[in-house]
């Protein structure tokens, strides 16, 4: 069974930085699009930033230059540095990963969300 596993967050004070990390355990074979998302309280989930099997990012507007997506294909992992954090970014935080279980098969897995509070 595949599964995404996050870690990494927790409370910083505004201007702090938190970097998160996203594993993928189980059998597949191969991931392409990973990406994060966040939900804070009463609001939709949001796209943060993805990136592409060949490294190619995308961020919304809100963490533009301030948060940085990377991955390790050969680890399954794709990170999330977050930098001048800011009480706005106050979310439960998924990582998400369009996941191939066979050369037939994909689907979209999700974590479990990690939690991050900005708050001095």
């Amino acid at each position: 069974q595949v599964q995404l596993v996050e870690s990494g967050g927790g409370l910083v004070q505004p201007g702090g930085s938190l970097r998160l990390s996203c594993t993928a355990s189980g059998i597949f074979f191969r991931i392409n699009t990973m990406g994060w998302h966040r939900q804070a309280p009463g609001k939709q989930r949001e796209l943060v930033a993805t990136i592409t099997r060949n490294a190619y990012t995308n961020y919304a507007d809100s963490v533009k230059g301030r948060f940085i997506i990377s991955r390790d294909n050969a680890k399954d992992t794709v990170w999330l540095q977050m930098n001048s954090l800011k009480p706005e970014d106050t979310a439960d935080y998924y990582c998400n990963g369009e996941i191939w279980e066979d050369v037939s098969r994909r689907g979209e897995y999700w974590g479990q969300g990690t939690q991050v509070t900005v708050a001095s």
